[in-house]
């Protein structure tokens, strides 16, 4: 490349094959992100749980840490919330470390259903019973094959996992696991129509007692961002340099996770925003922009399908300015400035 095409590529934006911005017009970009949604009052509390309908609605956090460690936040990125649904991405990378992916494929599916994420109609579409590890039904089955001699060390596994993704210990919120165990009939109903199929094992009640404990872990949105990072780093916790999960099976995820990560909304996500991710009821979202950084986003009002009203547009505002679509390559003919400002759309 001669000098005058390397001051040319010098001067335009980057894209998701690329690296970031310095480190200072990263931080002004998340700062004005939270800034411009700050205000949306738009979706409402989940209210699959009671202890989830209680949470202060607006609260709102947003944490980037790129795989050099390097960490960007704004907003309420230290309040714990129950990580839900994000925790699916992470208990299937466990069972493909575990079975190989190709047998964790073939045992949990991985198409999309095309229905909501607590369907029980989803097991019913194929004649096996499976869906994907990425919806409730798919994450029971996910959860019935961590092994153990007893529940304590199978929920001692399960922790270990996150600690390693988190980089620090976890526990979990005990008024969100027994609001689960109260009130989680669907689930259940889905875990004992899965035994029926041959989906889970005998020991189904022991398995949703697990599944409930998963799914009320507390976290925040910067451990997020570095469950992300962890994932963009190859499988290497950004902070801890502690090895989370084998390289070669992070493609795995990020596969299943831009393809069913947002429930019934995932082909719209694919289409609009093209980032691996993963959302949650309590209103987490976690993405992974592979080799560059992961980002964490917290804000409980929901929309219809389940997902965080909030980080849906933080998602795709940062998508936009830093060209972070999946399948976005090539320079676009910008001027490095543009970044700051937003794309405009026709």
């Amino acid at each position: 490349m001669n000098k005058q095409v390397s001051a040319q590529a010098a001067d335009r934006p980057y894209v998701s094959t690329g690296h970031l911005p310095a480190p200072d017009l990263v931080e002004t970009l998340v700062a004005e992100a939270h800034a411009k949604f700050k205000s949306t009052s738009d979706g409402e509390n989940s209210q699959v749980y009671p202890a989830l309908a209680k949470v202060p609605p607006d609260l709102f956090g947003i944490c980037v840490v790129e795989t050099n460690g390097i960490i960007h936040a704004a907003g309420d990125t230290d309040h714990e919330f129950s990580i839900m649904s994000v925790s699916k991405p992470f208990l299937f990378a466990l069972i493909c470390q575990l079975l190989g992916a190709e047998d964790a494929r073939k045992k949990l599916g991985a198409n999309a259903t095309g229905f909501a994420f607590n369907s029980v109609a989803g097991i019913e579409r194929t004649s096996d019973g499976r869906t994907n590890p990425m919806v409730n039904a798919g994450a029971i089955a996910t959860a019935d094959l961590i092994n153990g001699r007893d529940f304590p060390e199978r929920l001692e596994r399960l922790l270990r996992m996150f600690n390693r993704y988190c980089g620090r210990d976890v526990y979990i919120d005990n008024g969100v696991f027994l609001s689960e165990r109260a009130t989680g009939h669907r689930n259940r109903a889905m875990g004992h129509l899965m035994l029926n199929f041959g989906m889970v094992s005998s020991r189904v009640e022991e398995t949703l007692e697990l599944y409930f404990q998963q799914c009320s872990v507390l976290v925040n949105s910067h451990d997020l961002a570095v469950m992300g990072a962890t994932l963009a780093n190859g499988g290497v916790n950004p902070i801890t340099k502690e090895r989370a999960i084998k390289s070669e099976h992070v493609k795995d995820l990020l596969a299943s996770m831009l393809s069913c990560g947002m429930y019934d909304y995932a082909g719209e996500w694919a289409f609009r925003v093209g980032i691996p991710a993963k959302s949650g009821v309590a209103g987490g979202l976690v993405g992974v922009i592979p080799g560059q950084f992961g980002i964490g986003v917290f804000s409980p009002r929901l929309d219809s399908k389940g997902n965080t009203v909030r980080g849906i547009k933080v998602f795709q505002e940062l998508s936009e300015r830093f060209g972070l679509h999946v399948f976005e390559s090539g320079f676009q003919g910008e001027s490095l400035k543009d970044l700051m400002q937003p794309k405009r759309n026709g």
